[in-house]
């Protein structure tokens, strides 16, 4: 549980960095709903809009694949 707040905290720390925060965020957050319960409601929240936004991209894309043909 502490890894988990740990890697949060870090991934807060670097977002302005050119770092990759939001992947330690993310991966604290995984580490924390193995035993949390809003953390688990947070990463699936989360995962929802990930599937979301990688719909969407998949859209866009096979749109341009369509018109380059």
């Amino acid at each position: 549980m502490v890894l988990g707040f740990l890697l949060v905290i870090f991934g807060i720390l670097i977002l302005p960095t050119p770092a990759p925060g939001l992947l330690f965020i993310f991966l604290g957050l995984s580490v924390l709903a193995l035993e949390i319960k809003w953390a688990r409601e947070l990463n699936q929240q989360g995962m929802q809009i990930l599937e979301r936004v990688l719909a969407r991209l998949r859209k866009i894309f096979k749109r341009k694949d369509k018109k380059d043909e």
